[in-house]
């Protein structure tokens, strides 16, 4: 089931046309990546989301309906750019930022004790934001976007400014909110946690989209059909329908690449084809990064 319906969106200013027709459809209870370069246009299709914008065409629909004032309530934003008050002491904060979407005071009470706890925050209740390091700024600030349950939720960058350990911390809980059925628009440029934790992706190129679609069809679209084979023996004499790319020497074994060129072969009937001449130690398909697919869309749009 689809959760937000960007439809046919057009952002203008003044000279600079920042998404021009930019149509997407976001499943609910799914992690979707939101992907591009620099100034590619995601921020400005972030900010309309949020109706902090507004486009100059095209509409944004939740759950079939133009989106209303009232639906900043049901989203959670974490921006790039922080937003904490420096001098307000974080306790206070969090509970402030909570009853402005409409928790009670006790609710709100509770529900930041048992964040604050599981982001280790509870000594610093009375600390003013300013007096935090730049990461348990930022825990601060996810909790805030987090505390009242969105039923969607967007990330501008969010690993920005946390350390290994705090940066698994906060990817196990983003998956964890998938896991209740929460809906989350995750923006980022670490094309490793697009691997990890992406449903889907859209990437964004110019001020259009130029890749969309659920993460294994994407990486099936880009893969080449070559295969890793570790072996020791003599590689057989292969059929056009393969091409050695590469051969390795590893010393007591050897390492080939080879690309299935035609629809009358495959992997299996590779596999088939070198077993009587050597053991095998690996095979396995060279399956793109999405760091490769980013860079070979990008590219190959610009050209």
């Amino acid at each position: 089931m689809t959760l937000l319906q960007i439809e046919n969106v057009v952002k203008r200013y003044q000279q600079h046309t920042a998404l021009s027709g930019v149509s997407l459809d976001i499943p609910e209870g799914q992690i979707f990546g939101l992907l591009g370069p620099n100034g590619a246009g995601k921020t400005s299709l972030i900010r309309i989301i949020n109706q902090i914008t507004a486009p100059d065409e095209g509409r944004v629909l939740l759950r079939g309906k133009p989106l209303q004032p009232s639906d900043v309530q049901r989203i959670g934003y974490l921006p790039e750019e922080r937003g904490l008050y420096k001098k307000m002491k974080i306790g206070e904060q969090a509970l402030y930022l909570a009853r402005l979407k409409g928790l009670s005071s006790a609710e709100a009470t509770k529900r930041i004790k048992v964040w604050f706890e599981k982001f280790e925050l509870q000594p610093w209740w009375n600390k003013k934001v300013e007096e935090l390091s730049k990461g348990m700024q930022q825990k601060v600030q996810f909790i805030c976007t987090v505390l009242h349950e969105p039923e969607l939720v967007i990330l501008d960058e969010p690993f920005s400014g946390f350390d290994p350990i705090n940066a698994e911390l906060l990817k196990q809980e983003i998956l964890a909110m998938r896991e209740r059925g929460a809906t989350v628009i995750f923006s980022t440029h670490r094309m490793e946690s697009v691997e990890e934790m992406c449903d889907h992706i859209a990437l964004i190129n110019k001020s259009k989209v130029v890749l969309n679609g659920a993460t294994r069809e994407i990486k099936r679209q880009y893969s080449t059909n070559t295969w890793q084979i570790g072996y020791d023996g003599e590689l057989p004499e292969l059929s056009a329908d393969y091409q050695l790319l590469e051969l390795r020497d590893k010393g007591d074994w050897k390492q080939a690449r080879i690309q299935v060129m035609s629809g009358n072969g495959s992997g299996n009937a590779l596999l088939r084809a070198v077993i009587p001449a050597v053991n095998i130690h690996h095979f396995e398909e060279e399956i793109p990064s999405f760091n490769e697919i980013f860079i070979r869309t990008v590219k190959g749009t610009q050209a």
